[in-house]
């Protein structure tokens, strides 16, 4: 018979497979940022006399959404560390890559060059930069942000995450050779230097943005990958303590995973309270330029992660099926908004710049009336990419698809 104890272990979480959950949390993040940038065009955010500025925290569904790239996407190769098996193969790995990210994003580029960048058609360099994810790093192109076209703000992030798309294998390749320089079949002790290592991992966000200011400010910087390590590890650590959850039956990690998970409510109400932290001042400008002050651009990283692992770690952590979660993240709708969240993120700008230019109230306009147009337009937008061509793509790369052997469950 099997002690009460034992019978009673929390059920781990899930680590593979397709999470309903999750698919919220992207939702979650790609309206927030939706929310965010109609807010700005309007003008909203530096109005006085309102609450406009609380919008500017709509800016944490970037740590999110990489966050939730840290944790969806590293997860294979902590898996291999923790249980032995041969690590993703990095060809399919960034073909799949290629497939999920480029069709829809080529087809928002070209969209672009035919309308608003029409006055620059004729230019390779251009061409080049957008249609490679490479805008943020050309200097001295006709666009008057860093950030790229003012129709094409929101995608230097899209750079940040391709650049780490293509840099995860080597920084997995390095995780798991330090995690096993420690000769050892304990689970918790492969896990817990894992751990350590993408700790050094996030560390190195803060001497990297020190860079940006010392020994001259240099605010190109604060556009590349390195400054935004730490929100990648975020998920990075969840991946590591999930898997270590389903595979180590002696540890209480399953139990802590359950403790994190019940406790939903709290972690979602420190959440919103770092969200307004995020929207004042204390972070960055109320505007879409990069945090002027090493101190302030620190803050920013240091909240901004805070808040998206408050929102993700009871997510991420909860047992397959967790009652509460499911209903606030795993409903028809949030289910729906998830699976077109990455045409939400595509398309937004384009219609929101576009509609207040033709409307010729750029910085004067109404976020009351122009939210529910704009976020209508987007979410049409962003059903037709994912059923005319992301979800076809996706069909596609998936026929060839490799069957992966399950993580070994625990005995129990």
């Amino acid at each position: 018979m099997r002690p009460a104890a034992q019978t009673a272990r929390p059920a781990p979480p899930p680590i593979s497979g397709h999470q309903p959950t999750l698919e919220g949390v992207r939702a979650v993040a790609a309206l927030s940022i939706l929310v965010y940038h109609v807010a700005s065009t309007a003008g909203t955010l530096t109005k006085e006399d309102t609450m406009g500025w609380l919008y500017n925290g709509g800016q944490v569904g970037v740590p999110v959404f990489f966050a939730l790239s840290g944790l969806l996407l590293y997860r294979p190769w902590a898996a291999a560390v923790l249980d032995g098996r041969a690590a993703p193969r990095i060809g399919l790995y960034l073909r799949k890559r290629v497939f999920r990210i480029m069709p829809a994003y080529w087809a928002v580029i070209i969209c672009f060059m035919v309308t608003a960048g029409r006055d620059h058609i004729g230019d390779p360099v251009t061409w080049v930069s957008l249609l490679t994810v490479a805008q943020t790093y050309f200097p001295d192109m006709w666009w008057e942000s860093g950030l790229g076209p003012a129709h094409l703000g929101q995608l230097w992030s899209l750079a940040v995450e391709v650049a780490w798309y293509v840099s995860l294998p080597f920084t997995a390749a390095v995780l798991g050779w330090y995690a096993r320089r420690k000769r050892t079949h304990d689970v918790g002790v492969r896990a817990k230097r894992l751990l350590v290592g993408i700790g050094v991992y996030a560390a190195l966000s803060f001497p990297y943005t020190a860079l940006m200011f010392f020994p001259e400010r240099n605010p190109e910087l604060g556009l590349w990958l390195p400054r935004f390590f730490v929100w990648f590890a975020i998920g990075m650590a969840l991946a590591v303590v999930t898997v270590w959850a389903r595979l180590d039956e002696r540890r209480p990690v399953a139990v802590v995973c359950r403790a994190v998970s019940d406790s939903w409510a709290a972690c979602w109400v420190a959440a919103a309270m770092l969200y307004v932290v995020a929207a004042t001042p204390a972070t960055g400008p109320l505007t879409l330029l990069i945090p002027n002050g090493f101190w302030t651009s620190t803050l920013h990283l240091v909240v901004g992660g805070l808040c998206a692992a408050a929102l993700l770690a009871p997510v991420a952590l909860a047992p397959a099926g967790h009652p509460a979660l499911g209903a606030a993240l795993a409903n028809p709708v949030m289910g729906f908004l998830g699976r077109i969240s990455y045409g939400v993120f595509l398309w937004q700008l384009l219609i929101i710049v576009g509609w207040y230019e033709a409307t010729d109230r750029v910085f004067r306009g109404d976020v009351a009336t122009d939210l529910p147009l704009l976020t209508a337009a987007t979410i049409a937008a962003a059903t037709a990419s994912y059923y005319l061509l992301e979800r076809p793509v996706q069909r596609l790369t998936r026929r060839d698809r490799p069957r992966r052997a399950p993580v070994r469950e625990p005995s129990s």
